[in-house]
């Protein structure tokens, strides 16, 4: 019986010892820190809290008046953030520009009506809606068309339309 006691206690002591071994003479460890995110841009932080204000509010945690509060100040930053990153970035936007060029290119093209809007026909003349000379100025003598149906310049009499 005591043999059975001596050996109970040795394999008590020798788990106890396997056991707390690491805390005393094992490796020393670090202190386990997450890996840091990315720091985001102002205008990704300022991007993703307009969305999380339009969640928000679709979910019926943010009211009307608070909500069109908080997203003219946040669109104020994301605008500011952004034209910030431009001008630091120094580089021209060079799609943007091309875009640009296209439409103001669709746009000479295609006059508008000032009362209509934009045509879809590109060798309009006349307004395919309301019958309105589409070309604001005389091309001799440069002077304002105002009629609606004018068909010749009142300053200089030249037709206005073949």
């Amino acid at each position: 019986m005591i043999v059975a006691l001596i050996v109970g206690t040795v394999l008590a002591v020798g788990a106890l010892a396997f056991v707390l071994y690491p805390l005393f003479f094992g490796e020393q460890r670090r202190a386990f820190y997450p890996p840091l995110a990315p720091r985001q841009s102002e205008r990704d932080v300022a991007v993703s809290a307009l969305r999380e204000i339009e969640f928000d509010r679709a979910t019926g945690k943010l009211s009307d008046v608070d909500y069109a509060e908080l997203k003219g100040r946040y669109t104020e930053d994301a605008v500011l953030a952004m034209r910030r990153e431009e001008r630091e970035s120094g580089a021209p936007d060079t799609d943007a520009d091309e875009i640009e060029l296209a439409v103001r290119a669709y746009r000479d093209q295609h006059p508008p009506c000032s009362s209509c809007g934009p045509r879809p026909e590109d060798d309009a003349v006349f307004c395919s809606q309301c019958g309105r000379y589409l070309r604001d100025r005389c091309a001799d003598c440069g002077a304002p068309v105002v009629a609606l149906d004018a068909r010749y310049c009142e300053n200089c009499g030249n037709r206005l339309a073949a």
